[in-house]
């Protein structure tokens, strides 16, 4: 019986004594810490702070976040962006802005439309720098400091998404910069999880919240439309860290050597037409232009064309006037908004823009006015090589024709052909 008792007794004290001892550590619960809300005057220029985060329980900071209110008052959307660079710039700020929405918001079209409109918004804002790429890589350079931490955290090494999933990325991109608006974003530059509360927190304005994402902008006149007025740059550096991922960061290209440059994910994923039916080796294509970016109109020419080592592609930007058939009628080739050939026998391959309609930088790229002169021969023996959907014309016609044409004779039968130089 003493027995008995004495283990009843040797286990009341030692499970307890057991449990004390092996029992995880009590996490400690810290409040988070207020930082003064400042509002900076218009006379200075407010400060772009390393992102730092207070050392919470993800538990701890989601409740604190929920507790601090949104602002009161309007919440103006921000003026569409329109980017003012060449082809090569462009693709390089779309890949960096892609890397941006993907690496901040992952796969997910609402979280990354927002991210977009936060990189817009700083763009244009006095106190970041002038350049998408400049934006999103802003202290990359450090290991600590970086405004989007995917750029100094090695997540672009450790991780790598799918082709598919930059494919959706970049079309946000394409979007962000051809005009597209995130609302509800309104003019925040600033944002954060909801599992985190950075110190610069406080001293922002809370004005949106988007799945786990919070978004801020700058108290007083920086935070107002009339701040982000600032000449944004072409100028887009070139980011060694993207190279694995972006034929436009791998150092200094041109398009015309780079057919397969990624330009337009809209075009990328255009439904293609099928080739007409008394000409293999010939597309009519009506453009989607409020979708389709200019540059993106090459794009889908080569992808129409395949593997053709022929091929002309014509396009026009409105329906009603896309022909059905060939030959074309002199009102139906004055509409045409683009036009590809591609001539590999001859090593050639040209893509031309109707320039009142899309402007190009490089004149080279534009469709111009082209007099039909006879050589004396009739009407019968001019043949329109150079012009997608080779037509005849009459004695004197003018219809627009590729860019840097010239007549040279054919010797053998004498008849005025029309090739592209280079040919």
């Amino acid at each position: 019986m003493r027995g008995v008792v004495a283990a009843i007794a040797a286990l009341a004290v030692g499970a307890p004594t057991l449990i004390v001892l092996t029992a995880p550590p009590v996490a400690r619960h810290r409040p988070p810490r207020a930082v003064a809300q400042r509002i900076v005057s218009k006379a200075e220029l407010p400060p772009v702070e390393p992102v730092a985060f207070q050392d919470l329980d993800p538990a701890d900071a989601r409740a604190f976040n929920a507790s601090v209110p949104f602002v009161d008052g309007p919440n103006p959307a921000a003026r569409p962006f329109n980017f003012p660079g060449d082809d090569i710039q462009r693709a390089r700020a779309v890949d960096c802005m892609a890397a941006a929405v993907l690496y901040e918001a992952g796969d997910d079209p609402a979280g990354q439309r927002a991210v977009a409109q936060v990189v817009i918004n700083r763009v244009r804002h006095p106190a970041f720098p002038k350049t998408i790429c400049g934006v999103v890589f802003q202290g990359s350079e450090r290991s600590t400091g970086c405004q989007f931490t995917f750029t100094c955290d090695d997540a672009l090494v450790r991780h790598r998404w799918l082709d598919a999933q930059w494919a959706r990325a970049r079309q946000v991109a394409t979007a962000a910069l051809s005009g597209a608006v995130d609302k509800p974003v309104g003019y925040a530059t600033h944002y954060h999880t909801d599992w985190v509360v950075p110190y610069w927190q406080s001293s922002l304005d809370k004005i949106a919240a988007v799945n786990t994402h919070l978004f801020f902008r700058w108290t007083g006149w920086w935070g107002t439309p009339p701040a982000f007025n600032r000449h944004v740059s072409a100028d887009e550096p070139v980011i060694a860290a993207l190279a694995a991922y972006s034929d436009a960061h791998k150092g200094a290209i041109t398009l015309a050597t780079h057919e397969d440059l990624y330009i337009d994910p809209i075009a990328a994923a255009t439904p293609l037409p099928s080739a007409l039916a008394s000409e293999e080796n010939s597309f009519l294509l009506t453009l989607d232009t409020k979708r389709i970016s200019p540059e993106g109109f090459a794009q889908l020419a080569a992808r129409t064309c395949g593997d053709q080592p022929y091929c002309k592609v014509m396009a026009w930007a409105d329906k009603a006037r896309t022909p059905a058939a060939l030959p074309l009628q002199p009102a139906q080739i004055q509409a045409m908004a683009f036009s590809y050939l591609r001539d590999r026998a001859s090593g050639f391959e040209k893509a031309l823009w109707n320039c009142t309609e899309f402007r190009r930088a490089d004149p080279s790229q534009c469709m111009k006015q082209q007099i039909y002169v006879p050589t004396g021969r009739s009407a019968e023996s001019f043949r329109l090589e150079a012009l997608p959907g080779a037509v005849r014309a009459p004695p004197v016609a003018t219809v627009p024709e590729l860019a840097g044409v010239r007549r040279k004779a054919d010797a053998p039968s004498a008849k005025a052909t029309l090739i592209a130089e280079g040919r």
